[in-house]
């Protein structure tokens, strides 16, 4: 079986990527790490420069993701910022900035940046569509869980216990990183 080490915290994101990556033959290790987020224009620029960097330190075969949140109205902010944003405005800040406005259209971005030890990231992204909430409801999860209501739902991820919620995630990066490294290993095994 080979190996790949998801570096995060996040058990929910583990879990996300061993239903997927698991039954193609791929062990999946959770590793939190202490590696440096970088401010870029793009959530795909963040995952690979942090998969590089995990690569680098664990030597090893590694997958990082970065998300974010783009709000219509506002721009797309705070996008790649979300992080940033999170702890200087959080939920009620974006209910604030958005007080006034009809157009609450939203999505999430999530780049997967995977990184094989020696090598360049590759990058995996995925859209998880929905509207901001007029206000905060809920009482699973963090964050954004209270203020986004997924495409097709008509209450906030905060209202819907683990297991729920993450099965509103859209997980097409993560099938598009199985079907690369599906792929990749048939190559190798041709030689």
């Amino acid at each position: 079986m080979d190996n790949i080490i998801y570096v995060t915290g996040n058990w929910a994101k583990v879990m996300s990527a061993r239903e997927v990556l698991t039954p193609l033959g791929f062990e999946i290790e959770n590793k939190k790490l202490s590696i440096t987020e970088i401010q870029a224009d793009t959530v795909e620029e963040v995952a690979k420069f942090s998969a590089k960097e995990a690569s680098e330190k664990l030597k090893a075969n590694v997958l990082k993701n970065d998300t974010g949140l783009f709000i219509e109205a506002l721009e797309g902010f705070p996008g790649p910022y979300t992080h940033y944003a999170d702890e200087k405005l959080g939920e009620d800040g974006i209910l604030k900035l958005l007080e006034n406005e009809n157009n609450r259209n939203a999505c999430f971005i999530e780049a997967f940046a995977y990184c094989e030890y020696g090598n360049d990231p590759v990058v995996f992204t995925s859209i998880t569509r929905g509207v901001i909430a007029k206000e905060k409801s809920g009482e699973y999860g963090w964050s954004w869980d209270f203020i986004f209501i997924p495409e097709g739902k008509d209450k906030t991820m905060g209202c819907y216990p683990d297991k729920e919620r993450l099965l509103m995630w859209n997980p097409d990066a993560l099938y598009k990183l199985a079907e690369y490294l599906k792929d990749k290993r048939s190559v190798w095994n041709k030689c």
